[in-house]
């Protein structure tokens, strides 16, 4: 997949300098309206373009995870999943294990984030721990690992501190220019000689509501055909697109928002954070492609688990002959066959709610809370800020220590 991390390479470029430029005009107007010359405007446009640039690179995955809520866990937090992420890490050849991360969210929902692969972490919400079996969650880690593989995760954590960094300002520079301005116009209007303020005003804010907007899109364009290729390159991991389909019909039919999530971060997710059920419409400004359209392709990938057969799956669903899979992955990919559901047993596999329980009970731990089996069964939570030596259990009155 060299010419995919190459196109990324590419991409963050452009979309640097793409975004810098929108913030350079944001500062060059502010500049020709609070100091009568735009150089002083651009001066700080340029200073605020290249800081962001590097919080972006060098710190835009911890920010982007501090933006979520994510809690680091290790493998002794929770054995499956650290598991499945070292069994698509193997899988994928990556050198180095990611970090792992939660999200305490209902919300059904993941995403990867980091500069490179050595230094990379992947975030799933306990929705989404608690809802998929384990063929599920490989379909989902197998996804973001190829996010990880083909250096996806540079170009969103880049572009999303960028975008953010345009909208805060925007948003800010619309309402000092809007509430502060008009004070001023009034002024200049009574002395004469106002009206090229009124204009420079009237310019400026219109600038800085469309700047988010042409932002947006700029976003968007390398957002969709990443989705496809990582899907593809989930299946090949697997070497089970039906894992990752059926992840994603549980996740299409959930309409939980995820609470933590925001404009400039939904697109690094699986799935659109924002969208709710019976939106159809909003595919066509989404930063992902139709999920449906994503489980069709999957599902049409009868041959084999190759990404030339992801490929002809696409072919096929789009009716189109236009290649969605870089030529030389295809070229040196052999052919792969399908396996079938995971080996485990059913009964060594959790169910739902056995899941969840699991799932709890690491958030607990997470969050400094001492669990306590009381000798009926009864599992008492211990907040980390309890002084007292004994508690009672509730349900049969016995006084346990804590």
């Amino acid at each position: 997949m060299w010419e995919q991390v190459r196109s990324n390479q590419i991409r963050s470029a452009i979309l640097v300098v793409g975004m810098g430029l929108l913030l350079l005009l944001i500062g060059y107007l502010l500049g020709l309206y609070f100091f009568g010359s735009g150089i002083g405007g651009l001066i700080i446009a340029v200073i605020v373009w290249a800081v962001m640039s590097l919080v972006g690179f060098f710190r835009g995955d911890n920010i982007l995870l501090a933006l979520s809520r994510a809690r680091k866990i290790s493998r002794d937090d929770h054995p499956r999943l650290y598991n499945v992420v070292e069994e698509m890490k193997i899988a994928s050849g990556l050198e180095k294990m990611p970090d792992i991360y939660i999200i305490d969210d209902p919300a059904l929902n993941a995403f990867a984030t980091g500069r490179d692969p050595n230094r990379a972490a992947i975030a799933i919400t306990s929705g989404l721990l608690q809802k998929l079996n384990r063929d599920e969650l490989q379909g989902v880690i197998g996804h973001e690992m190829a996010h990880i593989k083909n250096r996806d995760v540079l170009l969103m954590a880049i572009t999303a501190v960028l975008l953010g960094t345009i909208v805060i300002l925007a948003w800010y520079g619309t309402r000092i220019l809007f509430f502060g301005g008009m004070a001023g116009n009034r002024r200049s209007s009574s002395s004469g000689g106002g009206s090229g303020q009124i204009i420079i005003l009237v310019v400026a804010i219109v600038f800085m509501i469309l700047a988010p907007i042409a932002a947006q899109f700029i976003y968007l364009a390398v957002s969709r055909k990443r989705e496809y290729l990582a899907d593809a390159s989930s299946a090949l991991y697997t070497r089970y697109p039906e894992g990752l389909a059926s992840a994603l019909e549980k996740l299409a039919a959930s309409n939980s928002q995820l609470k933590s999530a925001n404009k400039a971060t939904a697109p690094m997710y699986i799935i659109n954070p924002f969208r709710k059920k019976g939106m159809s419409a909003s595919d066509l400004t989404s930063t992902h492609p139709p999920i449906s359209e994503r489980i069709r392709i999957l599902r049409s990938m009868a041959g084999g688990a190759s990404f030339a057969d992801y490929d002809q799956a696409y072919r096929q669903v789009h009716r189109t002959g236009r290649q969605i899979v870089p030529a030389s992955a295809m070229a040196t990919g052999a052919a792969v066959g399908l396996r079938t559901a995971g080996p485990e047993a059913a009964e060594k596999e959790p169910d739902e709610i056995q899941r969840a329980r699991e799932t709890s009970d690491l958030l607990w731990r997470r969050s400094g809370y001492k669990t306590i089996t009381c000798d009926c069964g009864a599992k008492l939570r211990v907040p980390p800020k309890f002084k007292a030596s004994s508690i009672r259990c509730p349900h049969c009155g016995r006084i346990n220590q804590a």
